[in-house]
Order: C-alpha cells, then structure tokens, then sequence
C-alpha cells in the first residue's frame, strides 16, 4: 500500500511540475527545458507559410503574436564590429594572415566577439533591433586570393589554402567561443566557394576551374571551416560550372552538405537571388528564383525574394515541406545564440558596454598591427632609426595622414584612430623636428610639394600606395572598373613624385612605407627605396605600430601572404580560374617578393634538421624538428615555413606548397629547438579518377625556410602505401 501511494505522489507532483513549467511559458518553443528540434518543431507548426517566408528574410521582421523580437541577420565583423559605431579596428583580414599567428587570430576573433555582444545588449536594452546590431556575421571571406587585381583580395588572408584555413579556423573559434550551450556570435565562411573576380562581372560570371583547382585550392579552406563547426556559409553571386552557386544541388547539397559535412545555415550573398533571374537568367520570374534556391538549400535570403516563396508554393515549385526544413536549419542558429531563451540564462548578456574599444582591446589591435607590416628591405640597415642621430624628419605622401588607409573596408570606427603622421610624432623626441607634407594626390596629376622641408629632413619617410578608393568591392571603390586594379603597379603620379623626392634628398635615407591591401609591383621605386615596409590597412594603431618599427622598440615580424609581382604581364587572363602560373604554387617566373617573405632586424639560423622517420605510412605523422638561432643583439620573432615538393611527379602538382608554419620568439643571442608534428594527409591531393583525396607514394623534399624562396634546410622523406 505504502509503494502504491508513493507511485501516485510520484505521479502528481511530476504533473504539477509539468503543468507549473507550462504555465511559465506560453508556448512549448519558448521553454529551454525542452530538447531544441522539438522546440522549433514546435514553433514552426505555429507559423503561416508567410511567416515562414519572413523569417527566412535577412531583416525578419519577427512574430508578434507569438513573442517572437525582430531580427536582422546581416552584421559584419572582418576585423572589428563594422559599420555599427564605435568598435575596436583590427588590422584587415590580410593584414592579419600577414601575422602568420593563428593564436593572435583567435584572441583578435574573441575581443570581437566581446564587443559584439556588448553592442546587441546595448541595443536591445532600449529596444533596438537595427541591421548590424545583432550576433550573425558574415565573416570570415576565405576565397582563394589567386589574382592581385580583385578589389576584395584584401578581405582574405591570402593565396595559400593552408594558411587561408589556418586563419580562418582560429578566427571562427575565436568568434563562437567555446561555451557547452551557446555561441557567443555565429560566424559565417563565404563566399562559397568558387570567388575571386572580376568585380564587374561577378552577377553573371561562370567561374569554371578545372575539378583539381577546385578542390586543391578553392574548396579546403571551406572544408576546414566546416570541420570547425562553422555556424554559417555564405554562397556567392556568380555561378560555377554552369549554375549560380545559391542554386546549385551540387555545390550547396552535394559538396557542402554531403562531402562537406556542413551541418548549419546557407545564407545567400546580398541580392544574389536575384541574380538567378535577372542576370543569370537561368530562370524567368522572381517565384521561381526563390524555389531555386529553396530547392537547393538555401537558408537565408539576403534580399528580398524569399517574399515570393508563397506563391512558389501554391505555383508547385517547391514544397512547403522543403521550406519548413530550411528554417528549422536557421531557427536551429538562433536558438544558439541564445536569442529565444530568458536573457538572465545566457551568460554573454552580461558582458558590459565598457568592453568595446577598452584598453586590452586597444593594445591587441597594436599588436597585431606591429606583426602584420612587413619589412621588404633594409639596404645597410637603414632601419631602425638612431633617433639620437636625427634632428629633423620630414614625413610625406597620400597615405600619410589618412585614416582610409588605417581601415580598408567593412571596417568600424573607434575614434581613437592613429594614423602613421600622428604615431610618428607620438614617438617622436620631443627635440626632434618633425614635419608634414601630403607631396602629391593620390592618383591623379598633380602638382607636388614637400621637396624643400625634404632637403632640409635627417631622413624622408614617405608613406604611399593604395587605400579603399582605388580598391575594394564593387559599389565601394571610387573605379569604373568595379573595385578591381587594371594595374598593379603604384599610381604613376606616385612614382613620379618618388623620384622627384629622390632626386631633392640626394643620398639622404628615404624609407617608403606601402598601404595596400594586395600585392604591388615595386620594381619601378626599388632603387629609389633605402628601406621600404608593406603596412597594409593597419587599422587604429597602423601609426603607433608603424613608429615602434622605424624607431626600434618594435621588431618587424610580418610576412607576405600573398606573392608580390613584376607586373600584370607576368599573370593569366584575371577571369581564368585555373590556378597554372598563379601563386607560389605555380607561378615560376622571377617576383619582387616571394610569398612568405619578411625581414627582420635580427639574424636567424636555421641548424641541425632532422626528419624523425625517412619512410611513412600515408596517413601517419612526419616529425620533423630543427634548431633556430637569433644571432643578434636583438630580439626577434622568426616565423619558419615548411614546403613540400613531390619529386618526379608527372601529374599537374604544385611546385611546393606549405603544409606548416610556426612563429618563434627570440631573446638575443638565443637558441631554441623546435618541433613539427604534421600529418602526411596535407600532401594529399585530389585524384580525377577516384574522385577522391590521395597521397601519391613517393619521394617529397620537405624545405624549411623563411619565405617559399628562402629555403635554409632540406630533408627528405618517402610515403608509401
């Protein structure tokens, strides 16, 4: 009897607690006591198909009757918060690649992130839902850089597949944090996945790689994005092979979903819906651009043609089935975000608004300036300055004083912007002179000035090259060519206004500085340069970390993630997708600077490399270890590349590729020993005939070394099956 009355209290007081849960929500979705899928099972049983459609809308305009806030999906954070006010400004993403610092990435990606969070409680506490307010962003861009002239190369993080997914996967870390329960912001890998110009033709271009430069160099980065649990990815706006990529089965369903593994939401580029019919035109109405891409999985309509999926529905060109299975995909990502449970539940609620631009975030951005620049030449150790020596410094040049070269593009605003004038005279001595003329525009004749404080100047710094007038995306750029570089060379004005500046200081030292965010030819100004460094787009602290560098107290460490050549000559037809004669990889001409290239101010060693084990099963780890020297007085950080070169291959392979890199810090005068641990499985390529990755057994040389061309040791090593 006893057992029995205890079964029934059992019984009541589970009821009781059911029904008291209940009764604190007022629908079964809102309750995070329940599993997820059944939560949006739920809330999608709820909705009407029009409101399925507008909730698959970038700017959802939210449910009402069932509690549901606004939401507008479109954020962007490329190297900081952007276009949402005050934000801390990282250097661009090619700057960051030049770091070569995944770890360095990751903590940028966190800060981001920080400030993000901050920024949307702001908001919502007074009821804001804006566009670029909320914790989905569309970053990080891991297209394949494999042209100087794209506009939006300075998005990525450069030509090299492994370092592009290096890069990126500590970013997408860094942005979702590692809580059990939620994401802290949901990044997004785009632009899915072959992209890379033109930018005028981008709404109606057919990019069509051959198979192995599909997926040799285009698709691996998005491979390990989406091992990493990328929560989103973004299809581009032009088609490949024959279909637009935000309508293609084999791209979206085939490749990402089922090769891939990819598990969370597709969102389409801005208005690239519709382009399926007006530009692409592979179909005529607005109704059936939507179920195309419906159809293919698309998630997300950035645009506004998913307002037409009702009547695809009722025309029979898509299933409302199919709809309720892609936003059970996108509701799935808001769910994580934390966004439909009680505010107190989700612990980055209460992060503050006093994080954003604060301190610590200040002096990342300084330091990740000061790793990304990239010392090209220093002929008789010009630098760094003996500012004990110099009584007057003259500072010239377009992008002197600029804050569009501090920024790039899809960048925020902190208001504490340093530009290279400003950091120069912060670090200046206060007995030095320092003085400043713009010397010539940015790309147009003009007349030039500055020369008499030159004569005058100890030494000349001038800072000159690109900002994102002259390149950028299409729309964003002030060319009518779209975004895109015709030439790669520097504006004639500024070389003209180079020599004229040579010729008035005689042999006094010019040292010039390049913003830009890809490669430019610097043949015509080398002889003109005693010293000259690449500061890419810097961000905030671009100037205090440009000073640190002229004047010693920092260390250049940067290198090029991308190849610096001759000239456009050099280079296939821009809208040819195969990668022969592009990069490192293939490219075997003479270049100005080599991918990977960097200088420092200390004198490294490579000693003693040693391959644990000659032979190797495929699949299994190559050890490889060696020592570093820094045979200086000064401190250094060397960042030591390992390439790979299959010998006597009679296949299309790449020259060398690399398959690991590790930046070393060292004291003066000081040793260390260093380790790889690299699985053989990064030599693999892909084979046409098995439509599989293989690694061919044979001979490969392994080159350790500080760029793709400086190679200091060699060793050997034989896989086999």
């Amino acid at each position: 009897m006893k057992q029995i009355l205890l079964f029934f209290l059992f019984i009541f007081l589970s009821v009781s607690s059911l029904i008291s849960q209940e009764s604190s929500y007022r629908f079964p979705f809102q309750d995070p006591a329940l599993g997820m899928e059944k939560r949006i099972s739920d809330l999608i049983s709820r909705l009407s198909l029009e409101e399925k459609a507008s909730m698959m809308l970038y700017n959802s305009p939210g449910v009402e009757r069932l509690g549901i806030p606004p939401y507008n999906w479109w954020n962007e954070c490329l190297h900081g918060v952007a276009r949402a006010g005050k934000a801390t400004v990282f250097p661009q993403a090619i700057g960051m690649a030049a770091t070569f610092d995944p770890d360095l990435v990751y903590r940028i990606a966190g800060a981001i992130s920080d400030e993000a969070r901050a920024k949307h409680n702001a908001a919502v506490a007074k009821g804001s839902y804006e566009q670029y307010t909320g914790l989905t962003f569309w970053t990080p861009n891991v297209n394949i850089f494999r042209d100087p002239r794209w506009g939006r190369g300075q998005e990525t993080y450069g030509e090299d597949p492994y370092l592009t997914s290096r890069i990126g996967e500590a970013f997408v870390g860094g942005l979702q944090g590692d809580d059990r329960r939620y994401l802290k912001a949901a990044a997004c890998a785009k632009h899915y996945v072959v992209h890379s110009g033109p930018e005028e033709s981008r709404h109606h271009f057919d990019a069509t790689p051959p198979e192995r430069d599909f997926f040799e160099t285009y698709l691996p980065a998005f491979k390990a994005l989406a091992d990493t649990g990328v929560e989103a990815v973004m299809c581009a706006y032009n088609r490949t092979y024959g279909l637009p990529c935000c309508g293609s089965p084999l791209l979206l369903q085939k490749v990402l979903r089922e090769y891939l593994g990819f598990e969370g939401h597709i969102v389409s580029d801005c208005w690239a819906l519709d382009d399926i019919w007006a530009r692409h035109k592979v179909v005529d109405t607005r109704a059936e651009a939507a179920a195309m891409a419906a159809n293919a999985g698309v998630n997300l309509n950035c645009g506004y043609i998913y307002k037409y999926l009702p009547e695809a529905v009722d025309s029979g060109l898509v299933l409302e089935s199919t709809i309720d299975s892609n936003l059970a995909v996108l509701l799935r990502t808001r769910f994580r975000l934390g966004l439909m449970d009680p505010p107190e539940m989700v612990p980055f609620n209460a992060i503050p608004r006093e994080v954003v631009n604060c301190d610590e975030h200040r002096e990342m951005a300084l330091e990740a300036a000061t790793k990304s620049i990239v010392l090209l030449k220093n002929e008789n150790n010009t630098l760094p300055l003996d500012e004990s020596k110099i009584r007057n410094i003259f500072i010239t040049g377009p992008t002197a004083f600029d804050n569009d070269a501090l920024v790039g593009n899809y960048n925020g605003f902190s208001g504490n912007m340093v530009t290279f004038v400003e950091g120069i005279v912060n670090r200046s001595d206060p007995g030095t002179v320092v003085d400043y003329s713009r010397g010539c525009l940015l790309n147009t004749d003009s007349i030039f000035h500055g020369f008499w404080e030159a004569r005058r100047a100890d030494v000349s710094i001038a800072v000159v090259g690109l900002n994102r007038m002259l390149e950028g995306e299409e729309g964003d750029a002030m060319l009518a060519e779209g975004g895109d570089r015709q030439d790669i060379r520097l504006p004639r004005n500024q070389v003209e206004f180079l020599h004229k500046l040579r010729h008035n200081i005689k042999e006094k030292p010019l040292i010039v500085v390049i913003t830009g965010g890809s490669a430019i030819a610097t043949e015509e100004i080398d002889s003109l340069a005693d010293a000259m460094l690449f500061a890419w787009y810097p961000g905030e602290q671009g100037g205090n970390a440009l000073a640190d560098i002229l004047f010693g107290s920092s260390n250049p460490s940067g290198r090029l993630p991308v190849t610096f050549y001759r000239n456009i000559e050099d280079l296939p037809p821009y809208d040819d997708y195969s990668m022969e004669g592009r990069t490192y990889r293939y490219f075997s001409g003479k270049v100005s600077f080599p991918f990977g290239h960097g200088l420092s101010y200390s004198d490294f060693a490579y000693e003693n490399p040693r391959v644990a084990e000659g032979l190797i099963v495929a699949g299994n780890d190559i050890r490889l270890s060696l020592t570093i020297s820094n045979n200086s007085d000064t401190p250094g950080d060397e960042v030591v590349q390992v390439y790979a070169a299959r010998k006597k291959s009679g296949n299309f392979r790449p020259r060398k590729t690399l398959i690991a890199f590790q930046r070393v810090s060292l004291d003066a005068n000081e040793k260390k020993h260093i380790n790889f641990v690299i699985n053989s499985y990064r030599l693999s390529y892909f084979n046409e005939y098995s439509k599989r990755y293989r690694i061919d057994p044979g001979l490969y040389e392994l080159q350790i070394g500080a760029s793709s061309e400086d190679i200091r040791a060699r060793g050997e090593v034989i896989i086999f099956d």
